[in-house]
């Protein structure tokens, strides 16, 4: 389709029910749909938005481009669950039609206030000449789903900051909000601003200063900044764009990462104790990470399984990304530990013990154990040719490796087919959340994650153990 400028910028109103009848259809073709992950219903799904808790309810925006899959004018669309793993559309949308988002409802986060939902999100905004002037703004959402606008900008560009400025993040730190803002400077290089609700005022917003958590600026770009806070310490999840790799060894075209600190100062302003910069995942398509902390304390999170500036084997049926499964956060002996909310285990249908076979549909769940000195593959998505996506337990050597080179449809191959993580040599677990194209692998609870997808051939649906030995169970899965 055509996804020139004009098109992906084209208001609205202006598509007609039979274009939007021809995507529905075609959308529909694809043997990939998931079951029970987050898709569009038609178009782009990128980033996670909005992630709260209000009346009663978890509510989880994804921002969409409803015409095609590539980024044009973006709106939010609601979702709603009360176990954080079923989650339903409303109907209600952050739409693209207020002069202060003429150009697109980028991306930002939500917080329950006085009985309604405050919406803090950057509003895209382009003259005639295309430059862009990046506005944070806000709106409420009652608790009907309607959605009223501030009149006022919250916060405007700064002038130390390029057009590179978004993402707003609300949080509540000990009874004072606090806001955090992706920034890019005019030298480009990637830093994060931190401001504060005067006299708690969500529409009165003042610059603390520039955050210093122990970042080089060796990123172009600082994208979806959020801190959450496990144990009380702060935890910082953020997307720097460009990262130099002799910082952080990473394969996709943008990492997702974090550092755990020790406390938060508010006045410096600063992350004091903070980490080295850690992957968030090791898999192939993991990004624009939000999380956020629950009224019972918890830190949730949930990604974007997909990359920006990449080209899916969906695309062809017009439509491009998925959400993860929501993840909680927790740390142990010092590590960042995240896995499916418990509620997950409520999608399995059978239990069998684990062996090869056939899968009905690729959906399903494996927990899998791996001894101590042992090296195991295992192919996922496997054809009879155990052709699929080959999976390495190697405690022995003390690695894990995915290698999706022979599953399926290829795609971003510049970026190379394989990604491996460390493990200890040690008895090993290993969930495995397959859904028709997603993967979701989790070891030894969370410790370490690999996000990705395959876009499997019609005969690739088998589960195959190559070498090796591995026991555990098999759960079919069902939404």
């Amino acid at each position: 389709m055509d996804l020139s400028k004009e098109t992906r910028y084209r208001r609205y109103e202006d598509w007609t029910d039979e274009e939007i009848k021809t995507l529905n259809e075609n959308k529909a073709k694809s043997p990939w749909l998931s079951n029970y992950h987050i898709e569009p219903k038609t178009g782009l799904l990128n980033d996670p938005n909005g992630f709260s808790y209000f009346n009663g309810q978890f509510h989880l925006f994804y921002q969409n481009w409803p015409y095609g899959p590539a980024h044009g004018l973006k709106q939010w669309v609601h979702t709603v669950s009360d176990d954080l793993i079923h989650f339903s559309e409303t109907g209600t949308k952050l739409l693209p039609d207020h002069p202060h988002d003429s150009h697109g409802a980028y991306s930002g986060s939500a917080y329950e206030i006085d009985g309604k939902l405050f919406i803090f999100y950057t509003g895209n905004v382009r003259d005639e000449n295309w430059v862009r002037d990046p506005l944070q703004v806000g709106a409420f959402m009652d608790k009907n789903g309607q959605i009223e606008k501030f009149e006022e900008v919250l916060i405007q560009q700064p002038s130390d900051v390029t057009e590179h400025f978004r993402d707003p993040q609300i949080f509540d730190h000990k009874g004072q909000f606090y806001a955090i803002v992706g920034a890019q400077s005019l030298d480009k290089k990637g830093f994060i601003k931190l401001y504060k609700a005067v006299n708690n005022d969500i529409k009165n917003w003042e610059l603390v200063g520039d955050l210093d958590f122990g970042g080089t600026g060796s990123e172009y770009m600082i994208e979806c900044p959020n801190l959450v806070f496990v144990d009380d310490k702060p935890v910082l999840l953020y997307s720097p764009q460009g990262l130099d790799k002799a910082e952080l060894d990473y394969d996709n075209i943008y990492p997702n990462t974090y550092k755990i600190c020790q406390s938060f100062d508010t006045e410096k302003p600063a992350l004091v104790g903070a980490s080295n910069i850690l992957n968030l995942d090791f898999g192939f398509e993991c990004y624009a990470t939000q999380g956020f902390n629950t009224p019972d304390g918890r830190a949730l999170a949930v990604s974007w399984i997909g990359l920006p500036d990449i080209d899916y084997p969906t695309d062809q049926f017009d439509y491009q990304g998925a959400m993860s499964l929501v993840k909680e956060l927790t740390l142990k002996d010092g590590k960042l530990y995240q896995y499916p909310v418990e509620a997950i285990t409520s999608l399995r249908q059978t239990e069998e013990d684990f062996s090869e076979r056939q899968t009905s549909q690729n959906t399903y769940e494996l927990e899998l154990n791996f001894k101590k000195d042992s090296k195991t593959e295992l192919v996922l998505f496997a054809d009879e040719n155990h052709k699929g996506l080959h999976l390495t337990v190697d405690t022995a050597s003390g690695k894990v490796i995915i290698d999706r080179s022979e599953a399926g449809q290829p795609f971003a191959l510049e970026f190379g087919t394989t990604r491996e993580c460390s493990i200890e040599n040690s008895d090993t677990t290993v969930n495995i959340f397959i859904d028709k194209s997603i993967f979701e692998i989790f070891i030894n609870k969370g410790e370490k994650v690999f996000t990705g997808r395959v876009f499997p051939n019609e005969d690739q649906s088998g589960i195959a153990l190559v070498s090796g030995e591995a026991t555990g169970k098999y759960f079919e899965l069902s939404y």
